[in-house]
């Protein structure tokens, strides 16, 4: 923050300028017609795994990818990030976390790297699992002091933090919450909404949720009780009778299943289809499906909640690609990137127009005596987090 030596030049000379910058972060980006696949095909160096008219999943290392002169093309277009980083969990995943005190590090390096890539009004929205100490019926503090050192980082702001609730999880610590029965199962991981400006571009019209019941009866009948309440709030007569499209939603998040179309935050929800479009493209390409899913309803969320159609979202561990299915169904512009050849190229399953055309594997021959499996194609299936 810059110094100013007395309240009049406060007043005289800062105030306009401060009003002459925030007009201009209100204008268009100058990349906002940028063609995101006629990019990746023709910068060097680059390898997508599949293209949409709206977007690319980039094949590689993030930190590589957006250190080159391609990468650094993208600085100042991107609208939203949205990314869930490999959580800091106590056991290696084959999807390549770090572990403890180095992921902090590890992602708290990203920061500044990330907040270039923003509009001057964009924003950044990482998922951050919880994390447990070794051995320990107690939780570490580690992922909000990682949360911590990625915002400080790149200064940027916390706008808000969300909660996602995810009933379907498998009880966790296992140790501890089944074993030992010492603790209840934890069900939740945290967002954080980060920008490097106190007012990103966002709009909670677009996120609204269902009116209830009872507000619906209110509206249709124009009365309820007015006056003043027990928490010294003093309701008007008229404060509730106009409807404006839905509800304002809370900042926890409860999402339904992977393919709803609209992203309701009063629906408790999981992870855990095992008849989605996506999982049955992977059994049908033979491909491993990403262990640590998130609904697409979660990334729509933000993805309607920060930006506006033709914006560019991002996402730099892509994963499955459930933020490119959710910005290129939302008519969004996006750029993912995953470092495992085989989760990006199973994200195809993500887009029905891409998933036809890819020929299904050719089952290997069974030898004779060998069992057919008995598993229905819609059993569920619980992933950890």
């Amino acid at each position: 923050m810059k110094r100013v030596t007395s309240s009049k030049k406060a007043l005289g000379t800062k105030k306009p300028k401060s009003k002459k910058k925030a007009t201009a972060r209100r204008k268009p980006s100058p990349a906002a017609d940028l063609d995101i696949p006629a990019w990746a095909a023709n910068a060097s160096g680059l390898c997508s795994a599949y293209s949409t008219e709206l977007g690319t999943a980039l094949i590689g290392k993030s930190e590589a990818v957006l250190a080159r002169p391609v990468g650094r093309a993208l600085r100042g277009q991107v609208q939203l990030v949205f990314t869930s980083p490999p959580f800091p969990l106590n056991r290696k995943k084959k999807y390549g976390n770090k572990e403890g005190r180095a992921f902090k590090r590890w992602l708290s390096s990203y920061a500044a790297t990330l907040t270039k890539l923003l509009t001057p009004t964009g924003s950044i929205v990482i998922e951050m699992g919880n994390a447990w100490m070794p051995r320990l019926p107690v939780m570490s503090t580690l992922a909000i002091e990682t949360l911590l050192a990625f915002q400080r980082a790149a200064n940027l702001y916390l706008v808000q933090e969300f909660i996602w609730h995810n009933p379907a999880r498998l009880p966790s610590p296992a140790q501890w919450v089944t074993v030992n029965r010492m603790r209840v199962k934890d069900s939740f991981t945290r967002l954080w909404w980060l920008s490097p400006t106190p007012f990103p571009k966002a709009d909670n019209r677009r996120v609204l949720a269902p009116y209830s019941g009872s507000m619906k009866s209110l509206l249709a009948s124009q009365k309820y009780n007015a006056g003043d309440r027990p928490s010294e709030h003093s309701i008007g007569a008229r404060s509730f009778l106009k409807d404006n499209g839905g509800a304002i939603p809370p900042n926890v998040l409860m999402e339904l299943h992977d393919e709803s179309s609209d992203a309701s935050n009063l629906l408790v929800g999981a992870n855990t289809s095992a008849n989605d479009s996506y999982s049955r493209f992977c059994k049908a390409q033979g491909l491993a499906l990403h262990p640590a899913r998130m609904p697409v309803g979660l990334a729509k969320f933000f993805i309607n909640l920060c930006t506006e159609e033709g914006d560019l979202v991002c996402d730099p561990f892509a994963g499955s690609n459930t933020t490119g299915a959710a910005a290129d169904n939302l008519r969004r512009r996006w750029i993912t990137i995953e470092a495992d050849p085989t989760y990006a190229a199973a994200g195809k399953g993500r887009f029905p127009e891409l998933a036809v055309m890819a020929p299904p594997r050719e089952a290997p021959p069974e030898k004779p005596g060998t069992p057919t499996s008995s598993a229905s194609d819609t059993a569920p299936v619980l992933v950890e987090l």
